[in-house]
């Protein structure tokens, strides 16, 4: 196994406009930060797991059904009691966006449910901040990605910050530096990195995170492209220009494509790693987001490997 991603796997209630007596109508849509990188990294042509949980419930059976058509491996997916949670999106008179977190089974993911030999037998571990904020899942977030160091096996890690998921932003902060020791890929926006590292500068931030003993740390620039620093040397890949249909997804649809194409390096993904590489791999994956971007959806959206390289 290429990659496996723990954390949630949930539906994005979003409003898509309103019916004739002005009553709001919505789309389920499949979504989840670290189900979304798997996905992205399947397409992409890398082997790709999920371990979380869902509810004995048809949005359950529907993300299930979503993560294997896409060819990810469900054997680490988990049903509980609690209903499938849901992220609700409407929509303001002015386009602005609201959302709201209905949480349910994702966070009662517990840890004699990881799968640990799947783990085991992965090249890298991902999972985002999403499940460090409830539950049995905080957890066993950290427990997972303490067996996967303790294994040899390379973790990934989005703090992709969710205001309304935390009491506070000191509360979110503190749980988001929290696996950072563990961590041997960093993928953070830049709206993300002062809160993190207390500074807004590229250099200075990726430097305060490098010591902490991150391999590679990638900063995402949303249109702009993506910043990078391995080790001592930092660089900045440009974006692809397109076309704007929907951002949703584009940043996991950009790391999925990094860990696909790391994999490519094979067991050991990091090991003798050049900059020249680095720069090769995030032109790859500002691609794969770009394409993303042009087309609506998050998961439907998500570009195949024959895609990028026709």
């Amino acid at each position: 196994m290429d990659i496996t991603a723990i954390g949630e796997v949930l539906i994005d209630l979003t409003q898509t406009g309103v019916n004739e007596y002005r009553v709001p109508t919505f789309a389920a849509n499949p979504g989840g930060a670290p189900a979304n990188v798997a996905v992205s990294a399947a397409r992409l042509g890398a082997s790709a797991a999920f371990v979380g949980k869902v509810g004995a419930d048809g949005f359950g059976a529907y993300l299930t059904g979503v993560l294997q058509e896409n060819g990810v491996d469900v054997s680490g997916l988990r049903t509980g009691e609690a209903a499938t949670t849901m992220a609700i999106v409407s929509v303001d008179k002015t386009g602005e966006r609201d959302f709201r977190f209905v949480r349910g089974a994702d966070c009662e993911l517990r840890e004699d449910e990881v799968d640990l030999e799947l783990i085991r037998r992965s090249r890298f571990l991902h999972f985002g901040s999403v499940s460090l904020t409830a539950g049995p899942a905080r957890d066993t977030t950290l427990f997972a990605a303490r067996k996967a160091r303790e294994m040899g096996v390379l973790v990934s890690y989005d703090p992709n910050y969710r205001q309304a998921l935390w009491n506070s932003e000191a509360e979110a902060v503190e749980w988001m530096k929290k696996p950072l020791p563990l961590v041997d890929i960093l993928k953070i926006s830049e709206e993300e990195l002062p809160l993190v590292t207390g500074t807004a500068d590229l250099a200075e931030g990726t430097n305060i995170l490098r010591n902490l003993g991150i391999t590679l740390v990638l900063v995402t620039l949303g249109g702009d492209g993506a910043f990078y620093r391995l080790g001592d040397h930092t660089g900045h890949v440009p974006g692809v220009k397109t076309t704007i249909a929907d951002t949703n997804g584009a940043g996991d649809t950009f790391l999925g494509a990094v860990l696909s194409r790391l994999c490519r390096r094979g067991e050991k993904p990091l090991a003798g790693l050049t900059a020249e590489e680095v720069e090769s791999v995030l032109a790859f994956a500002n691609r794969a987001a770009a394409k993303t971007c042009s087309r609506s959806g998050a998961i439907p959206a998500m570009p195949t490997l024959a895609e990028l390289e026709s």
